[in-house]
């Protein structure tokens, strides 16, 4: 969002958005038009949509509390109006016709409501694998391990919600680089000689044949961090750095798992070790010197892991945390796949609709790369709703296995919204005009005759015609209108 944007003969209406900055803030709406010389009833005014924000309202805003105008943007809308279209896409709620309009209004106007009904459809699907349980139970079959709460998916909401970016872990992952003070090939070196010096822990290599099924193990008896020789130069730094994580970040670390409220134990340790890998990537890759090499580089991942001694994925995954008010990258969202589609790993600081309970399209190219392996990839896709992204791609092979054994290999796809695409080397000379349609994947996606369909989608009632074979082996109603 720019100033430009209120200018351009449109009005502005960030009611909810503005009512949820001002929360953020811990203001009352009276403190809050003290600050930006308005009175009350015109901040009331602007929360409740009966009034549109100002360019002058948005520049005092922006002075007086230090925001970016991105943070009055609609990427947490568009996001839990992603998910809610998900949801509504259940078969439960069919029979309703629910225009996307009236969604897209509840996400806007109701983030909290919408919030409450994204945990209220998990706590219903949780009480549906507990009916499947106590039906496997009653017919003498024991299927627990399957049903247990899977706690990466309320991670992946508590990480969406920070969008992905920790402050005081930043700050603190800084701290220690200034401390260590050597140039990225030294740190290695660096990082196994404080935790030798100051946390009595020797730093280990171990042949494979000696660290067969681990790839790290901290030997808390011996104060031995064991590290297998199959892991590569930064994948070396990167497991000694969330060892010192450990050690030293702890304290903050708990902090921030604190402020997410109650949870499980499984989601808390799972969360603390989402945290260190965190930390741990933001002292390989300190944030001011990591942002301005990007927007010197324009984002070429090959030279920022080059110069900062990261691997491709390390460094994708890094872009999507660029997130501080004063010093804001690209908002990117990233992706992990294997060969068979399944989605291992997923993050977004943009307003990229994933899907929580399916895999991707399989016209996006992230999948294509498995052809072209260790080779970088463009494309420009668009979504149902118009909504368009630059995306880049590429394989990476994590470490090797023994020769006998299967060599995992994964794609990794990084992309934006196509408004920040001029930002990015990957667009010189790319057609920005060459789109490809995609969905979010086939049970959510609405168009018609595609090859690539590998299911109805749930919110289309399923036709059949013995005289008609289409592209796509699907049949099914038309849309409705919005």
């Amino acid at each position: 969002m720019s100033l430009q944007d209120i200018s351009q003969n449109r009005k502005l209406f960030v009611g909810p958005r503005f009512r949820r900055i001002r929360r953020q803030l811990g203001l009352s709406q009276t403190q809050m038009a003290d600050g930006l010389g308005v009175s009350p009833s015109y901040v009331n005014l602007i929360e409740r949509n009966q009034r549109p924000v100002s360019a002058q309202i948005l520049l005092r805003l922006a002075e007086t509390y230090d925001l970016d105008l991105r943070d009055l943007a609609a990427g947490e809308d568009d996001r839990a109006f992603a998910e809610l279209n998900e949801i509504i896409a259940d078969p439960i709620f069919r029979a309703l016709e629910l225009p996307k309009q009236e969604l897209r209004d509840f996400a806007e106007l109701a983030p909290n409501m919408a919030h409450a009904m994204q945990r209220l459809y998990a706590a219903y699907m949780e009480a549906r694998r507990g009916e499947t349980l106590a039906a496997s139970r009653f017919a003498g079959r024991d299927e627990s391990d399957g049903f247990d709460a899977n706690p990466v998916d309320r991670v992946r909401d508590i990480i969406e919600q920070n969008r992905n970016h920790f402050p005081t872990l930043e700050v603190a992952a800084e701290k220690l680089r200034d401390e260590l003070d050597v140039p990225a090939h030294e740190l290695f070196r660096a990082l196994t000689e404080r935790l030798r010096v100051r946390h009595s822990i020797v730093t280990r290599i171990l042949p494979v044949d000696v660290m067969r099924d681990n790839l790290r193990r901290f030997d808390r008896h011996r104060r031995h961090l064991l590290i297998s020789e199959l892991v590569d130069s930064p994948g070396r730094v990167f497991q000694t750095a969330f060892q010192l994580a450990l050690m030293e970040a702890g304290a903050g670390i708990d902090d921030v798992v604190a402020r997410a409220g109650d949870v499980s134990d499984p989601v808390r340790r799972m969360f603390r070790i989402t945290l260190a890998n965190y930390f741990a990537a933001a002292v390989i890759m300190p944030y001011a010197r990591f942002h301005e090499a990007a927007e010197a580089l324009a984002y070429d991942i090959g030279l920022l892991g080059q110069r900062f001694g990261a691997g491709f994925e390390q460094t994708c995954h890094r872009l999507t945390t660029l997130q501080r008010p004063t010093a804001r990258g690209v908002p990117f969202f990233m992706l992990r796949v294997d060969h068979a589609g399944n989605v291992s790993k997923r993050f977004s600081s943009g307003t990229f609709p994933f899907s929580k309970f399916g895999g991707t399209c399989p016209l996006w190219n992230v999948h294509a790369t498995f052809d072209t392996p260790g080779r970088v990839v463009t494309q420009v896709v668009e979504l149902p709703d118009g909504s368009r992204y630059f995306s880049v791609a590429q394989t990476v092979n994590r470490p090797p296995a023994p020769f006998a054994q299967p060599q995992p290999r994964y794609a990794i796809g990084l992309g934006c919204e196509i408004k920040y695409a001029s930002r990015l080397t990957y667009s010189a000379g790319h057609n920005l005009n060459d789109i490809t349609p995609i969905g979010v994947n086939c049970r959510l996606c609405e168009r018609t005759n595609c090859s690539q369909r590998a299911e109805p989608p749930l919110t289309r009632e399923l036709l059949f015609d013995e005289t008609t074979r289409g592209v796509s082996p699907f049949l099914f109603s038309a849309a409705r209108e919005l």
